[in-house]
Order: structure tokens, then sequence, then C-alpha cells
């Protein structure tokens, strides 16, 4: 018994893993403009704050939109990133060039 809950807790874990980017590519295709410009300089704001602490300036072009979605999401547990802050990182890093 203790099996089958541990393994429907991982297949839940899994699946919430795989569905998060889409879900949050779909909030961000239905922003406005003025939405994600402002999501923007709240990332600008705290790209120094959370992730210039470990890692060098990179372009936000070097890796594809994707990606930002991957990196950020294991970030944000390493990093325990609140998900709003981690939302305007994944904005200004996939706008970045």
């Amino acid at each position: 018994m203790k099996t089958l809950v541990a393994a429907l807790l991982l297949a839940g874990v899994m699946l919430a893993a795989v569905g998060a980017p889409v879900l949050a590519q779909e909030q961000q295709e239905q922003m406005s403009a003025a939405q994600k410009k402002e999501l923007f300089r709240r990332g600008a704001k705290l790209w120094p704050l959370y992730c210039n602490t470990c890692h060098k300036a990179r372009p936000g072009g070097e890796k594809a939109s994707y990606e930002w979605d991957q990196i950020i999401m294991h970030m944000r547990t390493l990093g325990n990133l609140p998900a709003q802050d981690s939302q305007a990182l994944v904005e200004y890093l996939k706008a970045g060039k």
C-alpha cells in the first residue's frame, strides 16, 4: 500500500513538472503588452538580487524560450523564488538580447 501511494505521489509530481512550462507559456500569451513590459522591468530589477549573486551576466538570447522556463523552474526550487518573481525573471530573460 505504501508503495502504491508513493508511486501515485511521484506520478503527480512528474505530471506537474511537465505541465508547468505549458501553463506558464499559455499565461504569457494572454498577457497584454503593458503587463509584459512591467514584468520585464521587474525582472531586470530582480536579476541582480537573485541570479547575479551566483551567475555571471549572460545575454538572455543565449537560451531558447523553453530552456528559460526549465531553468527558472529549477532555480525557483533552489533559490526559493516566489512565483511572481520567477515569472518576472522569465519575462526578462526571454526578452534579453
